[in-house]
């Protein structure tokens, strides 16, 4: 008996360790083919270069504003690279919104390993490129898909002090990644391994700009009472679409995008008065 405890204590102990070593590999799934805005969906978008503070040169698409509107820069999740996001994106093009599409280090050909601090870095550098080009923060609007909720919320409560970003808009959202993760892996201290945490539980209250969250009643990879948490945390002005029936990766089917698309016209309305 034993001898058998002794077996399981250290097959637990390489399971774990195991785990905290390889836990990036499980976080992050970048596709590393290089995609096309034509073969996406999206024609109209060009491709274009992020430089990040940490000298990275990162592929993005972008299509500009028409007179008059926002521009949504779009974080994506972990898995897949933006090729995946052009039938996303599509509605808020066709609105005449600018669109910014931005792919992270290591994801679509783009050099680099991806990491929490290194995110950040991406999502700072998309709006450089925007700045660059005329499009100041008070007319953006940071989006953030699933993980790129994470950095939307980091964008967002640094610019918050400065130059607050005219809203944000989070699908599937989390508290921080140790809360999920110690949902997938209960058996284990998974909230204490964790490196990339993306707390945005921390940040959430101070991003100074309207909140709109989405997310689905059946998501069983971020489920649904993180974000609720993570709305209960933030400052109004603030707004939630829960779609019961929905999952994970399919808010779009239960019509996200009209709910994104009604709110940022609100929010502009707003702010054109």
């Amino acid at each position: 008996m034993t001898n058998l405890i002794a077996t399981v204590v250290g097959v637990y102990i390489v399971f774990v360790a195991a785990l905290f070593v390889f836990q990036r590999n499980l976080m992050y799934h970048p596709y590393s083919m290089v995609p096309s805005p034509a073969a996406s969906g999206v024609p109209e978008m060009e491709t274009v270069s992020l430089t990040t503070d940490d000298g990275l040169r990162l592929l993005a698409w972008y299509r500009p504003a028409t007179a008059g509107k926002a521009t949504v820069v779009y974080f994506h999740g972990n898995a897949g690279n933006i090729g995946n996001r052009g039938d996303k994106v599509q509605p808020y093009l066709d609105a005449g919104l600018g669109v910014l599409l931005v792919s992270y280090r290591g994801y679509a050909g783009n050099p680099g390993s991806p990491s929490e601090d290194g995110l950040y870095a991406d999502g700072r550098a998309a709006l450089d490129f925007l700045v660059k080009h005329d499009v100041g923060p008070d007319s953006v609007v940071l989006y953030g898909e699933s993980l790129g909720s994470g950095v939307a919320v980091d964008v967002a409560h640094r610019r918050a002090a400065s130059e607050p970003v005219a809203a944000v808009v989070l699908e599937a959202p989390f508290s921080t990644i140790a809360d999920v993760a110690q949902t997938h892996y209960p058996f284990v201290p998974a909230r204490w391994l964790v490196k990339d945490t993306f707390d945005s539980m921390a940040k959430i209250a101070a991003i100074g700009a309207p909140l709109l969250i989405l997310h689905g009643g059946r998501d069983r990879v971020v489920p649904m009472r993180f974000g609720r948490r993570l709305f209960a945390a933030a400052a109004q002005p603030k707004e939630n679409r829960w779609f019961d029936e929905a999952g994970h990766n399919d808010l779009y089917s239960y019509g996200a995008a009209m709910a994104v698309t009604a709110f940022i016209e609100r929010v502009w309305a707003g702010r054109q008065r």
